[in-house]
């Protein structure tokens, strides 16, 4: 799938996935555990297949291995 054509999620679609409330993810976010897109009216939505990468704990599929690993020691722990 290319760039442009990739499934987004929303904050709470991403929370359901880690079972986590969605104000988690929005601080993740902001504090760069994981990247988001702003739609135009300034929401958060995220990739898919990096919110996947997370969950499986694969580094090398989502944008940042630092990141990634907190988000994930985060959810674990």
């Amino acid at each position: 799938m290319d760039g442009n054509s990739e499934r987004l999620l929303t904050p709470g679609e991403v929370a359901a996935l880690f079972r986590v409330d969605p104000k988690t993810v929005t601080r993740w976010a902001a504090s760069g555990r994981i990247s988001s897109i702003r739609t135009p009216g300034g929401h958060r939505r995220f990739r898919e297949s990096e919110v996947h990468a997370l969950l499986r704990g694969d580094a090398h599929s989502a944008t940042d291995g630092q990141a990634v690993a907190a988000a994930v020691d985060r959810y674990a722990g």
